[in-house]
Formats: structure tokens, sequence, C-alpha cells
């Protein structure tokens, strides 16, 4: 089954100083045919202008990763963590039992645009964690490079639920290509630019449900950053 959402069609939020994209029901926006794909429960896709972003709020029981696209995000937790977050890089927080956190934009003349993404843990109850690792952009190009997974492999942030996410950046006309084992299924979000997968042409913010599928197929289009997520 290859199900498209196409960018249009995700849920919106603009107010003035954020203009936020739901690819999945959130805040006041509510789809119940749209509430995640088995454990992926957000997909948000951020822009936030300068000098502005969200305050100190809390999460729990959730695996969080934020992917910059462009600018800096600048992370402030109750964990006493501080980073700056830019393009090449993934950022990770176990929010378990409780955590606050502020996410804000530094600059005063650039924008900001980021991928919020929400993976529901294994279990509740874990001990809150952070963790921010640089991913190779050059081997992106090349093939799939893997942001996130369960046992950490490859360099990868570790998360608390059986997922592999991926990330790649093929250049037009070039294809790659993820085997999928049997049981599992994907998620492909075009992050940037344009791309082709299972056939279909998908612009920026287009995504595809795959269930039952043996393999993901993504061929580069214009511009193409592509976030692939393998879930049990």
């Amino acid at each position: 089954m290859v199900e498209i959402l196409r960018a249009a069609d995700r849920g919106h939020t603009q107010i003035g100083w954020l203009d936020s994209w739901h690819t999945f029901s959130f805040g006041e926006y509510y789809d119940p045919s749209h509430m995640g794909f088995r454990v992926l429960r957000v997909l948000n896709d951020d822009r936030v202008r300068p000098g502005m972003g969200f305050g100190t709020h809390g999460h729990r029981d959730m695996e969080i990763l934020s992917y910059v696209l462009e600018g800096e995000l600048e992370h402030k937790d109750s964990m006493g963590n501080g980073s700056i977050i830019r393009p090449g890089e993934i950022q990770f927080m176990r929010a378990g039992t409780g955590v606050q956190h502020s996410e804000y934009n530094p600059s005063e003349v650039n924008g900001v645009h980021f991928l919020q993404i929400w993976i529901v843990p294994d279990r509740n109850g874990l001990q809150p964690a952070y963790a921010q690792k640089a991913f190779d952009r050059a081997r992106a190009a090349q093939g799939l490079v893997l942001l996130a997974s369960l046992d950490g492999r490859d360099g990868s942030v570790q998360v608390q639920r059986d997922v592999s996410v991926y990330v790649t950046q093929p250049a037009p006309g070039v294809r790659y290509i993820l085997p999928l084992a049997p049981g599992r299924h994907a998620w492909v979000h075009v992050a940037r630019g344009a791309a082709v997968v299972q056939g279909e042409d998908l612009a920026e913010g287009d995504a595809v449900a795959l269930e039952g599928e043996p393999e993901v197929r993504i061929e580069g289009r214009e511009g193409a950053e592509v976030l692939v997520f393998d879930l049990a």
C-alpha cells in the first residue's frame, strides 16, 4: 500500500512569529484520520522568525528529534543542556519522566526552518536524556545516512523504540533503495526540494506512507532532502 499526503493537506498554524505545518494532529489541529503513523506521532514543519521561539514548556514520555534545515535553533532544558543546532546535525531529547525546555531562533536577521519529530517510546517513565550529533552530509548525497535507531548503531542517536530514521540527498536522476524487512513499514517525508518515491512525484512537504512494501525507492529531483522512517 502506498498512500500520499500532499503538503497542502497538512494542518497549518500561523501566528506572528511561527509558520507551522502539521503532518499529524497537533495542538488546535485535529484530524482523526491523521493521528500518527505507527509510533511516529508528530512531524511538524516549523519556520520561526528572527529572535523568536517557543518559551519554556514541558514534555514527558516522548522521544523528540529536531532536524534543522536552514538557520540555527537554540535549545535550553531543565537537564542543564544548552546548545545551538545547525544543518547537518540531529538533536534528541528523551522527555521521559518530565523535562522543561525552550527553543529559540538566536539570529536577529535570519529565520530558522526545522522539523520537530515525536516518537512514542516503548515504555513510559524513562530517565530523561539528551544527545546532539553531526552527520556526514556528503554521505547523505551518496546514499542513506542513519540519524536515529534503537541500538544507536553507525553513530546514530539512540531512541527507545524500534525505529530507524534516515536522511538522503540524492542528486537529480539518482536512485537509492532501502530494503524493508517483512512486517516493517515506512513513512517518507520530502523535507526540501522534490523527489520520486515509489514512482510518485513528490514536492517539498509531501509524504508517503508505505505498508506491505519490500523496499523504499527514492529518486532525486532538484534540491532533494528526504527523511525516511523505518518502523515496526
